[in-house]
């Protein structure tokens, strides 16, 4: 069977959408799967849509991927990759295939060193999009300005930076848009403090800096897309069904939402909208931010550990039994969405398609794997709605309450190993706990405390939550009622009571 290549699809007299030649104008450090199902997906669009005829240079910004050199692949293929879109919308199971052919090649930086430098002397690029992970954008003092390459991608970014400058510095117009999509608070803007911390560092100049300031566009980005990558148990048919072997297929959720916080000039120069995409440009991403993860997320961490404890596994099926469902959507409707900023039409939207992105019948998104670090999500996700209600209605939420003690119950474990914290269902199934490690001991420590004693603990415990939230009026008695029920009666019987 043939590669996928622009030679394979002609023999094969594909007539979809192909852009084959178009100035390189985004540089695109990652090129793993969320990038290429969501920024790719979405520059493919425009330049179908709304003719903005650009090509993407990736750049892969680590040495290898175990062992192999995934730039090869890429190239090997043209950069073209078959992107599958999958999920539950309008209650109706939907399955979308798109050829991505924005993709001119692929570069290591490692290996290609001196390649990648020269693209910033290209005149037509003028877009930077990353996700180098959450723990990419950071400054490390380590790096020098003659490493070829420097180990952090800030310091990556610095010099390609330098090089723009040194190339068309005296020219207007000639600086970069920078997309952030790292998992981090404000991305763009601290991947700007680490340019500038680089520049410092390293002596650039104050010309250069000035020229970071005024002619660079640092944008944060809120993303929104769950991609599930390489689809290994089906490639193999995929290939035969398509007639062309894709060793880079993708695959993701059709729910797809991005949020750029930038000028409104940009809306101008990247034709979204016209593309009609869902994508945001706006002064402020945060409040969207906000929305995402107090529902979303604040939906899979509320509800997740009680739903395993009584029984399921994983998230798709949560949505198919009556109680944990309504559990959820009370959650979200009556308990989240009152504390939030956004207009609460808008929010109920959103939490319409998250129920359906819950239902996605190609996603096994298991319960276990959302329970990592529930200590940190549930401050982060949780309680924040939490506060705002009690603020709001002075008195207590009673589904996010019950989440509380769902948490607790489901960290109570009795044997700590270098794997974990071990514990046991109500159906005897026993399952490990994973968290930092004093979270772990804090619960270990505390195995056989009472209902009473344990929920004082956990409320009272201000290295897990930045605060005691015993003061709380009312919530640890509460929570701690809850346990017992849940020891008596288990935890759907306490999702039942919520209803």
């Amino acid at each position: 069977m043939k590669k996928l290549s622009y030679e394979t699809l002609k023999e094969q007299g594909y007539d979809g959408y192909l852009l084959e030649h178009a100035p390189e104008r985004v540089l695109q450090f990652g090129e793993g799967n969320f990038l290429r199902a969501f920024v790719d997906y979405f520059i493919d669009m425009m330049n179908e849509k709304a003719g903005f005829n650009s090509k993407v240079v990736l750049v892969q910004p680590i040495a290898n991927h175990g062992g192999f050199n995934l730039a090869d692949i890429i190239n090997e293929q043209d950069g073209l990759y078959t992107l599958y879109l999958r999920g539950f919308e309008n209650n109706q199971k939907v399955n979308d295939k798109r050829i991505i052919s924005c993709v001119s090649r692929c570069l290591n930086v490692y290996s290609d060193y001196e390649a990648v430098m020269a693209c910033a002397e290209n005149p037509e690029l003028r877009y930077i999009a990353c996700n180098t992970t959450e723990a990419g954008i950071v400054y490390d003092p380590e790096c020098r300005f003659t490493d070829t390459p420097p180990a952090s991608y800030p310091a990556k970014l610095t010099q390609f930076m330098y090089r723009r400058f040194q190339k068309f510095g005296q020219e207007a117009g000639k600086g970069f848009v920078i997309l952030a999509c790292e998992l981090i608070d404000d991305n763009g803007k601290e991947l700007e403090k680490c340019v500038m911390n680089y520049a410092k560092q390293w002596n650039l100049g104050e010309d250069f800096i000035h020229w970071l300031e005024t002619e660079n566009i640092f944008c944060s980005t809120l993303v929104d897309r769950i991609v599930t990558g390489f689809p290994r148990s089906e490639a193999a048919a995929i290939n035969e069904e398509n007639g062309y072997e894709d060793n880079i297929i993708d695959t993701g959720e059709i729910f797809g939402f991005w949020v750029i916080e930038g000028p409104e000039s940009l809306k101008k120069e990247l034709p979204f909208a016209e593309a009609g995409l869902p994508v945001l440009i706006t002064d402020n991403h945060k409040p969207y931010k906000q929305r995402k993860v107090r529902i979303l997320n604040g939906a899979h961490t509320s509800m997740v550990l009680g739903a395993y404890l009584a029984g399921q596994n994983i998230v798709r099926d949560c949505m198919h039994d009556d109680t944990i469902c309504s559990f959820m959507n009370k959650t979200i409707y009556e308990e989240i969405i009152p504390t939030l900023s956004l207009p609460e039409e808008d929010c109920k939207d959103f939490a319409a398609a998250v129920t359906e992105r819950f239902k996605n019948p190609f996603i096994d998104h298991a319960l276990l794997s959302i329970s990592l670090n529930s200590t940190s999500k549930w401050k982060a996700r949780v309680m924040p709605s939490l506060e705002g209600y009690v603020n709001k209605f002075g008195k207590l939420p009673k589904c996010i309450t019950a989440s509380f003690a769902f948490y607790i119950a489901f960290y109570r474990g009795t044997e700590l190993t270098d794997a974990g914290l071990l514990a046991k269902r109500p159906d005897g199934d026993t399952y490990t706990i994973s968290d930092d490690r004093a979270v772990l001991e804090f619960y270990y420590n505390h195995r056989n405390d009472s209902a009473a004693q344990l929920a004082h603990a956990v409320c009272a415990n201000t290295d897990f939550w930045g605060k005691d939230l015993s003061e709380l009026p009312g919530f640890e008695e509460e929570v701690a009622k809850i346990l017992e029920n849940i020891e008596a009666n288990g935890t759907y019987t306490e999702m039942k009571a919520c209803l």
